[in-house]
């Protein structure tokens, strides 16, 4: 039996189930905020009216699980300032993760790493920019790019813990990390997620994906759907797309897009596996959120299983 999403229903983000974020309850069908002030890089500007409808439809819809950052920002346009403008006062069940670790000048210039003595000036200009007392989830950062990188996240990890015992911080996560970096920085302190690269047509931490769950860390991929690649970050490609012509075979058999069987897709990877997509037009942002109840049958999976993964 398939789903179908052309029923007049409104989109429901608890539709694709729940999971435990260190002690918050999210939907699995979250928001990714890097697309609400425009494309990274560019010089063009998304109209604040239009970020700040696609935030409040989102919380309407169901969405408990923000994910920003403090270096998501124009000169003239913050995605945290947005957040904390459309959303304050905060719905007592909303979960807002950040990241740090890279930081981002008023000139654009971008720097990947900071040191371990430097994060907490990170966390706390996001706990101005968005208007909390305490960070719900602050995900470290690693690597200089989209590709993870080795080296040790001890000093890093153990920096954060510093600031969770301080009570500026309530969970902890890593991001663009390797198994190794995953296991080294949980012997350090509880990792409540990993945020990576990954998806249909990318998806080379399968490895990471299958340890998360045995260690009962979430499991957040960004860019899961490869259109998302391209024009996001300055210099990204788009993940090969040689099984559109599947997905969107497997779409029209569910009334579909070809983003929304990515996201069902990625979903139906394990219960542990959350899903941020990111918009900054509402009615894509009610095509993502009606994803959540799309259901992949196990002929849709066999034909999705079978696409060739991207190599870069």
């Amino acid at each position: 039996m398939t789903t179908s999403l052309t029923a007049p229903t409104t989109p429901d983000a608890a539709a694709a189930g729940t999971w435990q974020l260190g002690d918050r309850t999210v939907n699995r069908l979250g928001f990714g905020a890097m697309r609400l002030i425009g494309t990274l890089g560019s010089a063009t500007v998304r109209p604040r009216e239009d970020s700040v409808a696609v935030l409040r439809r989102a919380v309407e819809l169901g969405v408990n699980h923000i994910d920003t950052a403090a270096f998501y920002f124009f000169p003239t346009r913050s995605a945290n300032e947005l957040i904390g403008a459309a959303l304050q006062p905060y719905a007592d069940d909303l979960v807002i993760t950040t990241k740090i670790g890279a930081s981002q000048s008023r000139d654009g210039a971008f720097e990947p790493y900071a040191r371990p003595d430097q994060l907490r000036g990170q966390v706390e200009e996001n706990i101005r920019q968005l208007g909390l007392d305490q960070l719900d989830v602050v995900n470290l950062r690693w690597g200089t790019g989209l590709t993870t990188e080795p080296g040790s996240v001890a000093e890093h990890v153990g920096a954060l813990a510093e600031l969770r015992d301080a009570g500026l911080v309530r969970n902890i996560g890593v991001s663009n990390v390797l198994p190794e970096q995953l296991t080294e920085a949980l012997e350090i302190a509880p990792i409540v997620c990993v945020q990576n690269r990954y998806g249909l047509t990318y998806r080379g931490d399968d490895a990471l994906v299958d340890l998360c769950a045995e260690r009962g860390v979430a499991f957040v991929p960004f860019f899961s759907v490869a259109a998302s690649m391209a024009g996001a970050v300055p210099g990204a490609r788009a993940a090969d797309d040689a099984g559109a012509a599947q997905v969107a075979d497997v779409a029209a058999r569910h009334g579909a897009t070809p983003a929304q069987v990515r996201l069902a897709w990625t979903l139906h990877r394990g219960p542990h596996v959350l899903a941020i997509p990111g918009t900054g037009d509402v009615a894509h942002l009610e095509q993502n959120v009606a994803a959540a109840a799309l259901r992949l049958t196990d002929d849709d999976l066999a034909v999705l299983d079978e696409i060739a993964p991207a190599t870069a």
